[in-house]
């Protein structure tokens, strides 16, 4: 497994774009990004539990009931969701598309991010998606992953390369999502690109699989949005013999998909509104994996521990208080907390109690960009991690006017 540059074209026969085509009133912003292959591919798609969801994710979700798809189209700035016109507004993206590319309309996956109940309008697909098509290019990876963009301050692309059977496989994928992020998916915007041949039913069981351990355990601020979703292409021209079952090759697949998931999880967290830090809570211990999940969610959305996080506060009571309303079924009198960065690591509680450790050591470490929170339940052997970041000043700020 290697980690590669390239993004969602780092797999053969992928190409992206990005444009600026009205959505934002800036015009040095891309609003719309494309990705399209060469070749029609198994697709599979997971979408927000939020009750209240976007046009394009039932459009999507129509046009994939085959398990087949060729591109994706996402527009930012203006999010298509609890419009009347939406879900006619969405299948006029992908016909449009469709025309231009001189594909299938069903073949086209539609998203959309940005303000929440905004008019939105045809016209700017109309002018952008023919300069989309144009602009398409092998490395187009980062004009796309630009476009996607809202509350965003850096793009988020990974890539990794694998061998299949004995076939060169890539995999890339690029996400958006700095606010309204939490568990329980979708938590965000991902698009997922790979050239392994893999059957539509165990691509979807790999990202259903997958998700649970990554995305969905990912926090910035305890709402879900409305908009979510990830979706995967693997159009196959990698040339390796297709999955259709468990078993190594399935291994191998589920091993870069999430590689490719994780470093995107740790830069959406990295990048949480307002945040200056990234949070991963690590869980040891546990008796079920359930109990791991549900400890280490807990703790990473706990706003206390967060503001904490924020001030170099080893303030570690907030992790047990975080444990204690998780609802998780632990042994407090077991639980052992310590704070690591790669400034070192401290033990700050034993056995459910206090220790006596250095403040200013503590202090030292919290103060850096990456804080693992470690919890060892000490009660079993499964393990868990969550991401999230700290709460800052700059959050409200950001969402206090966010629409006007």
């Amino acid at each position: 497994m290697k980690i590669i540059e390239g993004g969602v074209c780092a797999a053969k026969g992928f190409k992206a774009s990005g444009v600026h085509c009205g959505f934002r009133h800036n015009r040095t912003k891309n609003d719309l990004s494309l990705i399209f292959s060469e070749k029609v591919g198994s697709s599979a798609a997971v979408y927000t539990t939020n009750a209240v969801k976007g046009a394009p994710l039932a459009v999507t979700k129509a046009h994939i009931a085959d398990g087949k798809a060729q591109a994706m189209i996402c527009n930012s700035g203006n999010a298509n969701t609890c419009n009347a016109n939406g879900v006619e507004i969405a299948e006029q993206t992908c016909e449009i598309l469709a025309n231009a590319l001189g594909i299938n309309k069903n073949d086209v996956i539609v998203a959309s991010t940005g303000v929440i109940g905004k008019p939105l309008e045809i016209a700017p697909f109309e002018k952008g998606i023919p300069q989309a098509v144009e602009k398409l290019s092998e490395n187009g990876n980062e004009e796309a992953s630009i476009g996607i963009l809202t509350t965003d301050t850096i793009k988020k692309e990974v890539a990794v390369e694998f061998i299949l059977g004995g076939k060169v496989c890539r995999m890339g994928g690029m996400a958006k999502g700095s606010g309204m992020i939490h568990p329980n998916m979708a938590t965000m915007l991902v698009f997922i690109t790979t050239d392994a041949c893999i059957s539509s039913e165990m691509l979807s069981k790999a990202l259903k699989n997958d998700i649970a351990e990554t995305f969905n355990m990912v926090s910035i601020d305890g709402d879900t949005s409305t908009n979510d979703m990830v979706s995967v292409i693997a159009n196959g021209l990698a040339g390796n013999e297709e999955i259709t079952c468990e078993g190594d090759d399935f291994a191998t697949f589920m091993k870069a998909l999430n590689t490719v998931t994780v470093g995107l999880c740790r830069m959406i967290a990295g990048d949480g509104e307002g945040a200056t830090k990234l949070l991963e809570c690590s869980v040891y211990g546990a008796k079920e994996l359930s109990i791991a999940k549900k400890v280490a969610k807990s703790v990473i959305c706990s706003s206390l521990l967060k503001a904490a996080m924020f001030g170099a506060d080893a303030n570690w009571g907030r992790v047990l208080c975080a444990i204690g309303y998780s609802g998780a079924d632990v042994d407090v009198n077991k639980i052992d907390v310590y704070f690591q960065s790669v400034k070192g690591k401290i033990n700050v509680c034993k056995n459910g109690a206090s220790v006596d450790f250095s403040e200013e050591t503590a202090k030292e470490i919290l103060l850096e960009k990456e804080i693992d929170i470690i919890v060892d339940l000490n009660d079993g052997e499964y393990n868990s991690k969550a991401w999230g970041c700290d709460l800052t000043y700059d959050y409200v700020k950001i969402n206090g006017d966010y629409r006007t």
